[in-house]
């Protein structure tokens, strides 16, 4: 019966650590995995871009140069502001709130950019990142288009090039 004790005494010991031992809880919900170190790029690993299998160079003519196309084929708010909050949340931005980013597509609809793929589309800040900002991409955007439409430079150069550095993108194929 002695030998019993030392056993009994053990695996009470055993349930009293268990029970007051720190537990291990799970990551939160809301933490960051992808990095805000590319702004005011995109984590090129959570969205390298997308696009739109009906826009080719020899699709142009009838989609991205005709006035009020991207009308057309974009998604609708509802559908861009969840998105928007799932990746505020991906991207672990403190600023939570939805009126501060763009939910903007990397390589723009205006270039034949996938409108709905999660790949393409990212919360971007609003404010300057590095001093650039949202509307300092759409004049970029602006000027790939024309250039694509007037034929100067091709549908796939100017999407590698945005996709690939926003910021770099006219440099990158002749335009500034």
């Amino acid at each position: 019966m002695p030998r019993r004790l030392p056993a009994a005494l053990t695996a009470v010991t055993l349930c009293a650590a268990a029970l007051t031992a720190p537990i291990a809880l799970a990551a939160p919900a809301s933490a960051a995995t992808c990095s805000q170190s590319y702004l005011p790029l995109p984590d090129p690993s959570c969205q390298p871009g997308a696009t739109y299998s009906v826009v080719t160079q020899s699709t142009i003519s009838s989609t991205i140069c005709v006035s009020g196309w991207t009308s057309t084929v974009r998604p609708s708010s509802s559908y861009t502001t969840a998105l928007k909050i799932k990746q505020i949340s991906q991207y672990g931005y403190s600023d939570t709130s939805t009126a501060d980013y763009e939910e903007d597509h990397l390589i723009p609809l205006e270039l034949g950019g996938n409108p709905t793929s999660a790949l393409n589309l990212w919360p971007e800040p609003r404010y300057a990142t590095g001093g650039y900002t949202a509307t300092n991409k759409d004049t970029i955007e602006n000027k790939l288009k024309k250039a694509v439409c007037a034929r100067t430079i091709t549908l796939a150069s100017a999407r590698s090039a945005i996709a690939k550095n926003w910021v770099t993108a006219l440099s990158t194929v002749g335009l500034s």
